[in-house]
């Protein structure tokens, strides 16, 4: 069964379990002649909307690419994660309000044997449905299917924070209700923010992880031929789409047909093992024991000796056009590239006096 497929399952687990705790609720509810089991009712089948969201979210992120939308539409995930997350952050501010009242406004709560009987219920099945979800959503990497999950386990503390405060309040006559809430109600707030934080993280374009980082560059240095890799940057489109580019360095000797067999190799492995659509530039390393060869050993080291330079590379020299560029990746020490390159291009001009040097500044965008 594929990713889009245990979401989708997962999600009509929820829904199935709200309804069938909305059906109890209601026949209890109607038997006992309780009003408010009956409403409770109703607000399970409102609870239901998240796993819903997800399905949506589910179905519409593995539609086909089209002419408007070339990369697919994964992101669409992030969307339904960051609609639950909403409904989370407004569940949490409408229990805070409702405390607060509470704290001003104290009330005796009155339970029956059936009511009780009802909250254990609905306490044991969010719990477990909540667990069950959330487990679900972090194997599978959905955020949207985190959050119901995360929906369902605060329905679930809230009925028992109600529960033990009604408790308290008749064994001690003690009313902690309201503050009770108020302190619960301000952890769903925050769990809905940090739940907001993901999705939004994806969709503004958040760093992948060192790891996959460290797994792309050791796959690819195997690959014969391959001295380096650099320039790593890729894009999210989705838990299932990347796009991305980066470059190898590999000998000036190495011929054109070669270079090609071996960046459609290098495309082909980062496909079939991550997923990943990757365009594949090249850097030339100067060989032999020539006056380029020593030039580019000399820029290198001059380079190099500077602390707050972290990487060297992509070395080209041409008399033809009468250049020499270089490719630097500073630490974030450096706010000044400008600078930055104002001095190196000073320390490097006096190397190659008859020729414009050009240092390029890289940004650090994967590691």
């Amino acid at each position: 069964m594929d990713r889009q497929s245990q979401i989708i399952r997962t999600s009509w687990v929820g829904i199935g379990a709200n309804v069938l705790l909305a059906a109890f609720k209601a026949v209890v509810g109607l038997v006992a002649g309780s009003v408010a089991i009956v409403m409770d009712a109703v607000n399970n089948l409102s609870d239901a909307l998240s796993s819903v969201i997800t399905i949506l979210g589910a179905k519409l992120s593995v539609r086909p690419a089209d002419r408007e939308h070339p990369f697919g539409f994964g992101r669409v995930e992030y969307f339904s994660a960051i609609i639950i997350a909403l409904i989370v952050l407004a569940a949490g501010v409408t229990s805070l309000v409702e405390s607060v009242k509470k704290i001003f406004v104290p009330t005796t709560p009155t339970y029956t044997t059936v009511t009780l009987v009802v909250i254990i219920v609905a306490i044991a099945v969010k719990l477990l449905l909540g667990r069950y979800v959330k487990h679900k959503g972090v194997h599978l990497k959905s955020d949207a299917l985190v959050a119901s999950g995360s929906d369902a386990l605060f329905d679930a503390i809230i009925t028992l924070a109600t529960l033990v405060s009604a408790g308290i309040m008749l064994l001690w006559n003690v009313s902690i209700d309201g503050w009770l809430g108020a302190a619960i109600s301000l952890l769903i707030i925050k769990a809905g923010f940090e739940m907001l934080i993901s999705p939004i993280n994806e969709l503004l374009g958040k760093k992948v992880s060192p790891e996959l980082i460290r797994q792309i560059k050791h796959d690819i240095t195997e690959q014969k031929g391959v001295h380096g890799v650099f320039d790593i940057i890729l894009h999210n489109y989705g838990p299932d789409v990347m796009i991305g580019s980066l470059h190898i360095s590999v000998d000036d000797t190495m011929s054109a047909h070669d270079i090609h067999g071996l960046t459609r190799r290098i495309a082909t492995l980062m496909f079939e093992r991550y997923g990943i659509i990757m365009t594949v530039g090249i850097y030339a390393n100067v060989t032999g024991s020539g006056p380029v060869a020593e030039l580019q050993s000399a820029v290198m080291r001059r380079l190099s000796a500077h602390k707050e330079i972290v990487q060297v590379h992509g070395f080209y020299y041409s008399e033809e056009e009468g250049m020499l560029s270089v490719d630097v990746v500073p630490d974030i020490s450096v706010h000044d590239d400008a600078a930055l390159v104002r001095t190196l291009t000073a320390e490097l001009q006096p190397l190659a006096p008859d020729m414009q040097v050009v240092v390029v500044v890289d940004q650090n965008y994967s590691e």
